[in-house]
Formats: C-alpha cells, sequence, structure tokens
C-alpha cells in the first residue's frame, strides 16, 4: 500500500500504538451499544463471517451494510449486558489486516474473540472473520 490507511475519523494506521488506538475506540463503541459508530468503519459493500451470525440470522455471512446493521441490532436485542475489553491487537501493515483480540463479557458469560479485519484503500472494513473461543 502506498498511501497511509485511513480508519474511520482519518487517523492513519501506521504503528501498532495507532491499531491498539482504534481497537480501543472500537470497544468502546460497542460497550455504548453504538451500532452505527462501528457501522461507520464498514464498507457499504462488508462481508462480514461469524458463528453468532449464523445462530441469528441464519447464516454465517452477512453481506453488505444494511445485512450488518440488521444483524447487530436483532443481536443486540437479546443482550441483556455486553461488555468488550480489548487484550491487544495484531496490526498486518502490509496486507491491510487488523485483529483484535479481547474478551467479550455477554450476558453474565465471558469468552476470548478475535475479530480479524481487513481494509479497503479508503480505509473501510472491507470484511470481517470473527473467531470465538470457548467460555471462561
Amino acid at each position: 500500500m502506498n498511501r497511509p490507511l485511513r480508519l474511520g475519523d482519518g487517523e492513519s494506521i501506521l504503528t501498532r500504538d495507532s491499531a491498539q488506538a482504534f481497537a480501543m475506540r472500537w470497544a468502546e463503541s460497542w460497550n455504548r451499544r453504538d451500532v452505527e459508530a462501528v457501522l461507520a468503519l464498514f464498507h457499504d459493500d462488508v462481508i462480514f463471517t461469524s458463528p453468532t451470525a449464523l445462530a441469528v440470522v441464519g447464516s454465517a455471512s452477512v453481506r453488505g451494510k444494511r445485512a450488518l446493521r440488521d444483524y447487530w441490532n436483532t443481536a443486540l436485542a437479546r443482550i441483556t449486558s455486553l461488555h468488550f475489553t480489548v487484550e491487544r491487537v495484531l496490526w498486518d501493515a502490509q496486507g491491510a489486516e487488523l485483529a483484535i483480540i479481547y474478551t467479550a463479557a455477554i450476558n453474565e458469560n465471558s469468552r476470548r474473540v478475535s475479530e480479524n479485519l481487513k481494509f479497503d484503500a479508503s480505509g473501510l472494513v472491507a470484511s470481517a472473520e470473527v473467531f470465538h473461543g470457548v467460555p471462561a
């Protein structure tokens, strides 16, 4: 990639520290249950894959921002408590990929999760894949 990758608010991710700051803002948006703030980081044609999507909407892959909004709002309606704690990030500048490793505390149950985000040239998330660990 020849130019800095811009993420959401125009800030470029060039270092592990800026990737960590992005992940913290992402988690804070989820902790506020602010779906629109999270969606602002995603491309209109995003492909989002998650085992939770399979359980909620009947398909492991959700295509497009509108469908992603519907999925997340449906999932959040089933959740009474939610808190994400970022443990670490892995940033691959050459591949424009960010892995956010975090603990998800949802409805009194905790598990480790890796959310792997691939960015397009405009700095928006073009695809995401979520991996869940066993409950803690």
